[in-house]
């Protein structure tokens, strides 16, 4: 878990003199509107530091490093790696000639028009089935993160 510490910067009271580095003293200061009671501008500097308990990312990242120890690992990551690029490529390839034919393509994007139909109409027209599908929602993402 990482914590965020936010802290509010009040600007500097004299503007920085014009030098030859200095290149925003050449452009033309823009007028800004004042409101009675607020601050012109403000900076934010925020600071992250490391919590003791450690993210859900990591223990991923430290598998992965822990199965390169060992060669039977390190082929069956590499299997894996190949089956997914082998996959990603026969899918695309798929797609394009499905795309290629002169049919197909409309009567896909006529079920997926009915599809997205069927599901408002189930789930977010009216509003008991609505609060149904939000509950639900939010119990599997509970569950999801283990809450």
């Amino acid at each position: 878990m990482m914590a965020c510490a936010l802290a509010v910067v009040q600007p500097a009271a004299a503007p920085a003199p014009c030098g030859r580095r200095n290149l925003s003293c050449h452009l033309p200061r823009l007028p800004s509107p004042r409101l009675p009671g607020r601050i012109r501008g403000r900076s934010i500097v925020a600071k992250v530091a490391q919590d003791g308990s450690e993210s859900p990312g990591s223990s991923i990242v430290r598998y992965v490093k822990n199965s390169f120890n060992t060669a039977e690992d390190i082929f069956a990551l590499a299997g894996i790696g190949f089956a997914t690029v082998a996959a990603l490529w026969a899918s695309v390839n798929l797609i394009e000639i499905i795309d290629k034919l002169p049919v197909l393509p409309l009567f896909f994007e006529l079920i997926g028009i009915l599809v997205v139909w069927v599901f408002i109409y189930n789930n977010l027209l009216f509003k008991p089935k609505r609060q149904e599908f939000l509950k639900s929602i939010k119990t599997t993402v509970s569950q999801i993160l283990g809450q």
